[in-house]
């Protein structure tokens, strides 16, 4: 796909919870095609940060010609772009990587798994499912409550499943242990959030026999594969996430 910088405008922020920020930008012509599982690359302009910041395009509304970055803010980069006003404008690269894989169906379901901020790529894939005919199952995972994110955009896409570690909601444990995955049939898994979270969906998929697609997390810099940053092994050899993924099938990769 043809990638852009573009300069987007700033059409709103949104804090949800403490560390997270919802950031809508727009732009006077229609946006670029974008994949769900895609990612942006964002110029920091501040003193501090040299490096562009990779972020999960969490939604795109072409009819109002907006996309929305879920962000977790935990440094000054992340910061500074939370701190954006309406009207302000920010230097993006777009799309970059690879997206989720389309899918049906069969016998069984779709199930998309996040953790935390890994949720964010999720809803924009989850929309282009349930536009297709495929109603998606997502398994939402968070240490609290409070760290739940965009829950009631989920439901409005597909079912919703929720666990946290301290049980305030949903059944209390990690993804991995939920009911629905122990004892439903899924065909398709797709997961993002902390590696350790994929990995062991990972495994609960080899051991069923599921299909699944990762969304890695790497260490990012340039987004073009020219920084050897966010380099993976994969039983091909190296790889750069930001290029060849960041959405891997779990049989790529040497977990």
């Amino acid at each position: 796909m043809k990638k852009y910088q573009l300069d987007l405008t700033v059409k709103g922020v949104e804090r949800l919870g403490g560390k997270y920020a919802l950031i809508t930008l727009t732009d006077e012509k229609r946006l670029p095609e974008m994949l769900p599982g895609q990612f942006v690359n964002i110029r920091i302009d501040n003193a501090e940060t040299f490096l562009r910041r990779p972020i999960s395009i969490n939604d795109v509304d072409y009819e109002t010609n907006t996309l929305r970055l879920l962000v977790a803010v935990v440094g000054e980069g992340t910061k500074w772009l939370a701190e954006r006003k309406p009207g302000n404008t920010v230097n993006v690269l777009l799309p970059l990587g690879n997206g989720f894989r389309k899918c049906e169906a069969a016998n069984g379901g779709v199930l998309l798994i996040g953790g935390g901020v890994g949720v964010a790529p999720l809803l924009y894939y989850g929309r282009k499912l349930a536009e297709s005919g495929v109603k998606p199952t997502f398994l939402l995972g968070a240490r609290t409550a409070n760290d739940l994110l965009m829950l009631s955009e989920f439901e409005s896409v597909g079912r919703v499943l929720v666990t946290t570690e301290d049980g305030s909601m949903g059944e209390k444990g990690f993804v991995t242990n939920h009911t629905a995955l122990q004892n439903e049939r899924f065909d398709y898994i797709s997961c993002c959030g902390p590696k350790p979270m994929m990995m062991a969906v990972a495994k609960v998929a080899r051991e069923k026999g599921i299909d699944c697609e990762v969304s890695l997390e790497n260490m990012m810099a340039c987004g073009l594969g020219a920084c050897l940053c966010c380099v993976e092994k994969t039983v091909k050899g190296n790889v750069c996430v930001c290029k060849e993924g960041p959405v891997f099938n779990i049989k790529e990769l040497n977990w």
